[in-house]
């Protein structure tokens, strides 16, 4: 049997406390940036956005791509909505989330396949790793954004 987990049994799963429990966002901060691996801290980051991209983008996908791709695609996905929500509140086009999103995944893909984990180091050690992931791929996305701007300017 194949039963699909539900929304509040995935979110208790990653964050040791049920959907809107008390704790609920310390743990998923805590769980993320303490993680041992970038891939990890993917696992914890943000359960109920993470469920409904598993269930609706993740699966569907890796039905008939490789999971690499499929993968990509499915932080594309989530850049794309979170450009969509920028540019629906600013009234003006923005297209800045789903590069950084589109990079975060490849470096997803890259640590994973390296294996590259932190687990020996200490909490703080961790968390600046992750902290690290994701402001390395800010800083690229910033960095050719600047150089397009400049040519196009």
């Amino acid at each position: 049997m194949n039963r699909s987990i539900s929304l509040s049994e995935y979110v208790k799963k990653r964050n040791g406390v049920p959907l809107g429990g008390a704790g609920s966002m310390s743990n998923m901060i805590d769980r993320s940036l303490g993680a041992d691996s970038f891939y990890l801290f993917w696992r914890y980051w943000n359960p109920i956005w993470g469920y409904y991209l598993s269930r609706n983008v993740m699966k569907p996908l890796s039905k008939f791509l490789p999971i690499w791709l499929a993968t990509i695609l499915t932080f594309a996905v989530s850049g794309g909505l979170h450009d969509l929500a920028v540019t629906l509140v600013k009234w003006k086009l923005t297209f800045f989330f789903t590069p950084w999103f589109i990079l975060m995944g490849g470096m997803v893909l890259a640590s994973s396949k390296f294996n590259i984990s932190y687990s020996g180091y200490h909490r703080i050690i961790r968390m600046l790793f992750n902290i690290a992931f994701v402001v390395v791929c800010l800083t690229l996305v910033l960095f050719v954004d600047g150089l397009y701007a400049i040519k196009i300017g």
